[in-house]
């Protein structure tokens, strides 16, 4: 069965699944979730006290620049292996899990859960692998991450692939093989998360799926669908967890220097779990990220803003608009023939020019309302964004490589991918 992946950069995987435990007390929001909310993590916190959780197997984004990142990340290193040693998993050896996440909207969320060849991966822009990331990699972000993972037995993934599936050929028609494949979860997700299931699809359902994604990536289909000179089969692109992904990359870089290339295939580092989605699925909608500065004089930046940009005035008109709100007011600056084709990429260049020469710190926040609130404290400033249309995603990165970092969301924070499954790495 396996051999029908060989060329495909997706396929099944050796899947270790929670048992003995609360799955609803175990299963949490993905990590670079909630960085300006403690009281979140918090509440997580409490609610899983002692019990067995993949909350004790991550490290949220906002612990990373803590005083006591390294014992915390030796901490997660260590529980995994005690959960190891506990007999804490069981294994699901070359397996494919189909998803449905009813979100907390009541729309419901197509998923395939298997693990992506990082040789067949490339976060660089430019990249013209058969899978690229859809956002800009920040390499500063990366040693962080890789620190959480270098020396971890275990993944617990985040990250979500999207394919370009209009015809809904690869993941919807497992909806009606439900009853021919293995129930392995039905529970409620906390903190708004939802309600997720899933099933072990059999050898006629991963035949399928081959066949189907074989189909996507043939050369001739992918240049009638986006063109002659669309160039190099993009078959996967990276809609959540794009650093996450880049980091699982780094890691399997560093292995293969030490490792012969006879034996790159066998190393399971080459290898991440994640979750293949449609993004032609109805409940996917693209969320806009927003821009928080703190630490900031609000009106100072605002000036600095509009001399930035050649033209630019209070306001809004022709051009491209960027809407903001601080403490004493709100307001809006056109500008009127940018250099970026969005308005999340004319903003971010502004933003990391200005915080690297007068101080402060950007977050990139999920939700209108949360960057607001945090907009009404003292020396800080939200820039609330557009929402951008998901049927040009595969077109711009074919076209114009990664997007500006964080430029949109699939899904309110809540609708996030929770951490469930994991995989062994070493």
């Amino acid at each position: 069965m396996l051999r029908q992946f060989d060329s495909l950069p997706f396929r099944p995987a050796d899947i270790l699944l929670p048992q003995h435990c609360e799955y609803r007390k175990w299963s949490v929001v993905a990590c670079d979730q909630y960085t300006s909310q403690p009281e979140y993590w918090q509440r997580v916190e409490e609610y899983v006290g002692s019990a067995p959780s993949a909350l004790r197997l991550i490290l949220p984004e906002s612990c990373l620049d803590g005083p006591n990142v390294e014992t915390d990340i030796m901490e997660v290193n260590n529980t995994m292996t005690r959960y190891l040693r506990e007999d804490r998993f069981k294994s699901l050896p070359g397996a494919l899990i189909y998803v449905e996440r009813r979100l907390d909207s009541g729309k419901v969320r197509r998923g395939l859960v298997g693990m992506v060849d990082l040789e067949q991966y490339d976060y660089e822009r430019g990249a013209t692998s058969l899978v690229r990331a859809t956002e800009g990699t920040v390499l500063a972000r990366i040693p962080p991450r890789v620190a959480v993972r270098k020396n971890a037995p275990l993944e617990l993934p985040h990250a979500m692939l999207l394919t370009d599936d209009p015809e809904r050929t690869v993941i919807e028609p497992l909806e009606g093989r439900k009853d021919r494949m293995e129930l392995l979860y039905d529970f409620d997700l906390m903190e708004r998360g939802g309600h997720i299931t899933g099933w072990k699809l059999d050898e006629e359902g991963m035949a399928h799926v081959a066949a189907a994604l074989s189909a996507l990536a043939d050369p001739a289909a992918f240049r009638k669908k986006y063109g002659a000179d669309s160039g190099e089969v993009l078959l996967f692109a990276v809609g959540d967890g794009n650093h996450s992904l880049a980091t699982a990359k780094e890691c399997y870089e560093r292995q293969k220097r030490l490792t012969p290339p006879e034996h790159w295939a066998n190393l399971p580092a080459r290898y991440a779990l994640c979750e293949l989605v449609n993004l032609h699925d109805d409940s996917l909608e693209f969320e806009p990220i927003h821009r928080v500065v703190f630490g900031v004089d609000p009106q100072g930046l605002l000036q600095a803003l509009l001399a930035a940009f050649p033209g630019a005035r209070p306001g809004e008109g022709e051009g491209q608009v960027l809407r903001f709100v601080y403490r004493d007011g709100a307001g809006s600056i056109t500008v009127p023939h940018p250099a970026a084709r969005l308005e999340v990429g004319t903003l971010q260049g502004f933003l990391d020019g200005y915080v690297k020469e007068h101080g402060g710190r950007i977050d990139y926040i999920h939700g209108a309302d949360v960057a607001r609130s945090l907009a009404a404290r003292p020396g800080n400033l939200a820039f609330l964004l557009p929402a951008m249309d998901k049927d040009q995603l595969f077109p711009t990165v074919i076209q114009d490589g990664a997007l500006p970092r964080k430029t949109f969301s699939m899904g309110e924070a809540h609708d996030k991918r929770f951490y469930l499954e994991a995989r062994k790495i070493r």
